[in-house]
Formats: structure tokens, sequence, C-alpha cells
């Protein structure tokens, strides 16, 4: 596991509570913890017979902490160190740059960036900004045209070189 200090979960809580008014888990059972779960998830990938075992510790992460690390993904590690400096070197954009690709312009293919705030769990505001991102896939592509799930066809396509003067 990953090790998270008190002030970390200190802020997150703190955080909430401007927002809403209210204590973010007094409706919530939530155990406290000071540690990311992190799941190897090279079995359900994979598709070995421990399959659902990763899938209930991926169940049991979202419950507990609502969020979690993975390993075992297959993802060379020059591609993921990349997509760190990119993201680094994204979210020090000022806001208006990011705000070129925001999500409403779109469409419905749900990419773009959002800012703290733009994003509602249980009706509250989230305290995350971030990027979704995909490939931009055209109608004739074969995974669209066999409708395999988590893929959309990207009607207003953005890219991240909009940001970028």
């Amino acid at each position: 596991m990953l090790r998270m200090t008190n002030a970390v979960c200190e802020e997150v809580n703190r955080r909430r509570m401007e927002v809403t008014g209210e204590n973010p888990i007094s409706h919530v059972h939530v155990k406290d913890f000071t540690q990311i779960p992190v799941i190897d998830v090279a079995d359900l990938i994979a598709g070995n017979s421990v399959r659902l075992e990763v899938a209930e510790r991926i169940g049991e992460a979202c419950r507990e902490s609502g969020f979690f690390y993975i390993v075992g993904h297959g993802v060379d590690s020059n591609l993921t160190h990349r997509l760190h400096d990119l993201s680094r070197q994204f979210f020090a954009l000022e806001v208006e740059s990011k705000m070129r690709i925001a999500m409403p312009l779109a469409g419905r293919a749900w990419r773009g960036y959002f800012r703290v705030g733009d994003e509602l769990t249980s009706g509250i505001p989230d305290q995350k900004e971030g990027l979704y991102f995909g490939r931009e896939l055209r109608s004739d592509d074969p995974l669209v045209q066999a409708s395999t799930p988590c893929t959309v066809l990207i009607c207003s396509p953005l890219s991240l070189q909009n940001c970028v003067k």
C-alpha cells in the first residue's frame, strides 16, 4: 500500500467541509485509512481464475477509500513516465489555456478538461481537476462498429495540442 499522511486526509476532509458545510463522512460509513490500496490487476487482465478476487479487491478499495493504485497492468513504464511528465506540464498551464479543451466543447464524447468543483459526486462538488482523454475513433472503426465497451465515437475531436501555443 502507498502511505497517505494524516495531513492529506485532513486536507481532503477540510476542503469538502468548506464546499458543503458538513462533515464529509458523517453520513457515510468509511474506515479511517492512511494508506492507498495497491491492486495488482495482472490476473484480471489475463482472465485467470482468480480474476474475481481482483475484482473484489477493487470493489473493497472503492468502498473503503474511494480510490486505489493499480500495478500489473502491462503498460510500458516509459509510456507511464511520459504521461506523468505531460500531465504535470498540462496541469501547470494557466486555467484559460486548459479551458480551451473543456469538457463541454467535446459534445457526447465526455473528453476534455474540468476544473475543481465542475464534477459532482452525490450532488457534492468534487475537489479535483482533471482531464479525460482517449483515442479518437471514426464511425467506421471496427471497435465502434462492434459496439465495444468503453469506446466513444468522437464527434468533435479535441487535442492537447489545442492548449499549447
